[in-house]
């Protein structure tokens, strides 16, 4: 498994730059991000008519550049989020996490035994199609995929300290677009409502893990 530079520069406590594919489903996208010097690629399946074969050719050109391809996955599903770490993605940014819940259940579905419970196959693109032996591979795994969860929703707002709480996460991430929309106030950037909830992540994220 390629090293994980966002993860390894987060570990060192300092900052990973990262910018989104956007729409255009076309690999060399990924390359030329990594050639402007950016840390991640954010590929988003949410908002995009990508597909896995999409996915795959761009994280293939991350590989190549030597960034971190991160997919947004359409939501939360164990299955879909397996195909995603089986073909080699290093990072995944799970939407509308809503509860510690939740939270605790997208990290056994990314992690490897003992901390998640992630499917296991031997012969994976992310394994080198086997050349990997399986417990290296699981222990690779768990140290280098990052997790991240989104904050867009009342529920996640109300929890959130708890949330902050859930091991075998990394990075909590505020979706500003669809938090505005969830405290009343669709499509502003700046209003006070907006700001007050993500300076409560923001002070959650301070105390949290």
């Amino acid at each position: 498994m390629q090293t994980n530079r966002v993860k390894n520069i987060l570990k060192s406590g300092g900052l990973a730059m990262g910018t989104y594919v956007g729409g255009i489903a076309d690999p060399q996208i990924v390359e030329i991000i990594g050639h402007a010097g950016f840390d991640a690629a954010f590929i988003d399946m949410e908002h995009t008519s990508f597909d896995l074969r999409d996915v795959q050719l761009m994280v293939m050109a991350a590989e190549r550049v030597g960034v971190t391809p991160i997919v947004r996955p359409p939501g939360f599903d164990p299955a879909f989020l397996l195909r995603l770490l089986d073909m080699g993605v290093q990072g995944l940014q799970v939407p509308h996490i809503s509860s510690a819940e939740a939270a605790r259940a997208a990290v056994q579905a990314v992690r490897y035994p003992p901390i998640g419970d992630r499917g296991i196959a031997g012969a994976t693109r992310a394994s080198g199609f086997g050349t990997v032996a399986l417990t290296e591979h699981m222990k690779q795994s768990n140290e280098q995929i990052t997790l991240a969860v989104m904050i867009e929703d009342m529920p996640a707002l109300e929890q959130i300290e708890q949330i902050a709480q859930v091991d075998g996460i990394d990075i909590i991430a505020i979706g500003p677009s669809d938090l505005s929309r969830a405290v009343g106030v669709a499509g502003t950037s700046n209003h006070p409502k907006l700001i007050a909830a993500v300076d409560r992540v923001r002070a959650a994220l301070a105390k949290g893990k």
